[in-house]
């Protein structure tokens, strides 16, 4: 695992997440990098330093079946950001990229029970899909519907 690209507090106050969001900070899924040259591969790149979170997510079509075969991202920032991260890329695989973007920011606010003040996080990781689909997409002379 890359733990070197995940920054964010050594722990999470226990009061303040839910076991599934410390669990997804303290075990992230599929950290790591793509071939963003790839024609298969969408990569979205969003967030801010100055704000506190930047969060890299990729994607990978398979040509064969237009899912997403494979989801990997790489965050800088809190631990709600790593989670949703993390979540996120568990739900995109074997997703076609239209039911991919039907992925909110709320359903994953709800699904990690994130505190009002890290709402922010999971509504990133909702544009970063959007980015990367619309990465893929791009490359394949196509536009978001």
């Amino acid at each position: 695992m890359e733990r070197r690209f995940l920054r964010a507090a050594a722990t999470l106050p226990a009061m303040a997440y839910s076991q599934q969001t410390t669990d997804h900070f303290e075990n992230p899924r599929n950290v790591g990098s793509l071939d963003g040259g790839s024609p298969c591969v969408g990569t979205a790149l969003v967030g801010s330093p100055g704000v506190g979170e930047v969060i890299r997510l990729q994607i990978r079509i398979d040509p064969a079946t237009g899912l997403i075969g494979e989801a990997r991202f790489k965050a800088y920032g809190s631990g709600a950001a790593i989670a949703a991260a993390s979540l996120a890329t568990e739900w995109l695989c074997g997703r076609a990229p239209d039911t991919a973007l039907a992925i909110a920011g709320t359903d994953i606010v709800r699904e990690l029970g994130l505190p009002p003040e890290r709402v922010h996080c999971a509504i990133l990781v909702a544009e970063a899909i959007e980015a990367a689909v619309s990465d893929y997409r791009a490359k394949h002379g196509q536009t978001i519907s």
